[in-house]
């Protein structure tokens, strides 16, 4: 089962907070998979393999703005999260899940499952989204099916099969970390995002591909252009309720019962009672039982300890 839980904007140094909790419990088997649904203030996000030449405003442009800045471990370079953009922390083990082959899940299988969810997510809105080889995440406007072929493991790596230029709008970033087969972070899904906010920097590295949002993608679709930004607009729903179609396709990518988490008290409760019982006393293997009196008239022999 895969609990989800949709907390409205949190700022991104509690997020991380939150995450480390909700780890450190999944790891000790307190809790289930967790999905953590939510919207940060402005942030900007540096990977493991990020390099800050792709920060391309000042600090003190970034400051000005309210734009804060965090080095964290998942993988990827710099990303951009504001408002209007669903974002999603799976607190997974990977061990409790299996792959279309039935085999345990690896990271990369996982990545790949999330790009799905995303795209069947986009595929409500009548909005085409794909993959593109080489480029983690999820894409719309791809113009050739060379770039949307399956991607496989060996085609993770950019820089041994680069994509040809110039072509697709990414619409979410993915970057995940894993420990003791443990996910944490996730994705970020463009709704009603300002686009024009990540011109601060070069997003996940990349400088030949637009970034584009669900409501900018309504809109190319409809005429006349007077019409458009009313038409994106009105075709969303509230960011709560797109969580929660969000939540419903990962059960569908992953084969597993969705259920909605009432609130963090409700799942610190639950996972405090687990420790509880599993804190519970219990006689040792050497410890002996007493045969009930009843029991040693019924076999007719006499009251002996017996060892457990």
């Amino acid at each position: 089962m895969i609990e989800y839980l949709y907390l409205g904007r949190v700022e991104y140094a509690e997020a991380l907070r939150l995450q480390s909790e909700l780890v450190a419990l999944r790891t000790e088997g307190r809790i289930g998979n967790v999905l953590l649904l939510l919207e940060h203030p402005p942030v900007l996000t540096l990977g493991r393999n990020a390099s800050r030449a792709n920060i391309l405003a000042s600090d003190e442009l970034l400051t000005a703005r309210g734009v804060t800045q965090h080095e964290i471990n998942r993988g990827g370079d710099v990303t951009y999260h504001g408002p209007g953009q669903l974002i999603g922390y799976p607190i997974f083990d990977l061990r409790s899940l299996r792959n279309a082959k039935g085999g345990r899940l690896g990271p990369v299988d996982f990545v790949r499952l999330m790009e799905e969810a995303l795209i069947r997510l986009c595929g409500e809105f009548g909005v085409r989204a794909e993959r593109i080889c080489g480029l983690t995440g999820v894409w719309c406007g791809v113009s050739t099916t060379a770039e949307t072929m399956a991607c496989g493991p060996e085609q993770q790596d950019s820089s041994k099969n680069p994509p040809p230029a110039g072509r697709g709008r990414k619409i979410a970033a993915i970057g995940i970390h894993v420990s003791r087969g443990v996910t944490s972070h996730g994705f970020a899904f463009n709704v009603t995002s300002d686009l024009n906010d990540f011109a601060l920097i070069n997003p996940c590295g990349i400088t030949d591909r637009a970034v584009t949002s669900l409501k900018r993608e309504l809109e190319l679709e409809v005429e006349p252009e007077s019409a458009r930004e009313a038409a994106g607009a009105h075709l969303l729903p509230a960011l709560e309720t797109l969580a929660n179609q969000a939540a419903r396709q990962f059960g569908s990518v992953l084969n597993e019962q969705v259920l909605a988490v009432e609130s963090l008290d409700a799942l610190r409760a639950r996972a405090r009672d687990v420790a509880e019982i599993s804190a519970q006393e219990f006689p040792a293997e050497d410890t002996p039982l007493e045969i009930p009196p009843e029991l040693e008239r019924l076999r007719g022999v006499k009251s002996r300890p017996v060892s457990a």
